[in-house]
């Protein structure tokens, strides 16, 4: 293994300042030389962190992309394995001490500590310090989200970080915390820096909801924790549109949420089987508007679980405003897709924020 120390001159701090929000800011390795690429991300964490390599010589392309909203500073790191150690010595030339909540989007990262090691599977966060001595290797390439959070500006969050200082959030609402932050980083990608402040204060709600669950706190956090859980619904659902056995017990085991919490996150549209269907409707037209498609009618209905194909049209004329045969012979001559004449009026809509709710 090779590490680099550098001089005072040379460094570069993992935590930014945390004084003012800003866009993100990103380093990479990509472009500099290969003979420098490893020392570059040597510096780039210096002092914070030596850095050793855990594999041969050879290109060392990583990244790490750093955001902060409005003081809480969110991590993401991508790039092959190194062995990252926090000693005495980086302690004092680095005296931070944040909380750092770490999570794992593929590969495994053990970290040790003071006086336990933590190794937590892929999208299960854990809980530790920059305040104490660590150590960690990864073993694979790794793709990690952490965040870091200021002892000053958490204050109010403290006794539940020091009470999980050290431990593996492998709870329920832990394991929501690590897809949450997962899904995180394709948010801030999104969205524009000055709403960076407001986000922050909704990822701190998060944080305190999944780390020390009081009813205030879940209650703040609702919009978060019912907003990723639709989503974690939706995806499974693009996923299954095609087998037969996706249902609300089904969606409720894959998502690990109760039968009554998934009735109330879609409400707005009807229902889940209403939203189900939707989905395997919209499912068809693309494939009916797909000109190379060869795919009779029927099979297609069949292929998205529909009874049989007389239903399946009426459904879709219903939701679209004409049949799917017309759909495909617009789609093979080249024509304009037909569209409804009139908007689909659907129980429950009376405002904007329903119909965003309904898509």
């Amino acid at each position: 293994m090779r590490s680099r120390e550098l001089g005072s001159q040379e460094q570069l701090h993992l935590v930014p300042d945390i004084s003012q929000a800003a866009a993100a800011v990103m380093f990479s390795t990509e472009s500099f030389e290969q003979k420098d690429q490893f020392d570059a991300w040597c510096s780039w964490f210096h002092p914070v962190f030596n850095i050793a390599r855990a594999e041969a010589e050879g290109n060392f392309i990583a990244t790490n992309k750093i955001w902060n909203l409005n003081g809480l500073i969110v991590s993401h790191v991508e790039g092959p394995s190194v062995r990252a150690s926090r000693t005495k010595a980086n302690i004092a030339k680095a005296p931070v001490d944040h909380w750092a909540v770490s999570c794992c989007k593929s590969g495994l990262n053990p970290i040790k500590t003071n006086s336990v090691v933590l190794e937590a599977p892929p999208k299960v966060p854990y809980v530790w310090s920059l305040g104490e001595r660590s150590e960690s290797i990864c073993f694979d390439e790794v793709r990690r989200i952490e965040f870091l959070l200021s002892r000053d500006i958490f204050e109010d969050l403290a006794p539940a970080l020091d009470d999980w200082r050290g431990s593996v959030l492998n709870t329920p609402l832990g394991r929501v915390l690590g897809d949450y932050m997962i899904a995180l980083e394709r948010w801030l990608l999104s969205i524009e820096p000055e709403d960076h402040a407001r986000l922050g204060n909704a990822v701190r709600s998060m944080i305190a909801a999944c780390l020390a669950p009081t009813r205030d706190r879940l209650t703040q956090a609702s919009p978060e924790l019912n907003g990723f859980r639709a989503e974690k619904v939706r995806q499974a659902i693009r996923s299954h549109l095609k087998s037969p056995s996706l249902s609300p017990d089904a969606l409720c085991q894959m998502v690990g949420i109760s039968r009554s919490s998934l009735y109330r996150l879609f409400e707005h549209c009807g229902g889940i089987a209403n939203y189900i269907q939707r989905q395997r409707l919209r499912r068809a037209y693309e494939t009916l508007s797909d000109p190379s498609n060869e795919q009779s009618i029927r099979d297609i209905s069949e292929e998205l679980c529909f009874g049989d194909l007389s239903s399946f049209g009426r459904a879709f004329k219903h939701e679209f405003g004409f049949s799917p045969r017309e759909a495909r012979f617009a789609a093979r001559d080249g024509s304009p897709v037909p569209r409804a004449v009139q908007p689909r009026q659907i129980e429950g809509i009376s405002s904007f924020a329903d119909l965003l709710f309904n898509t």
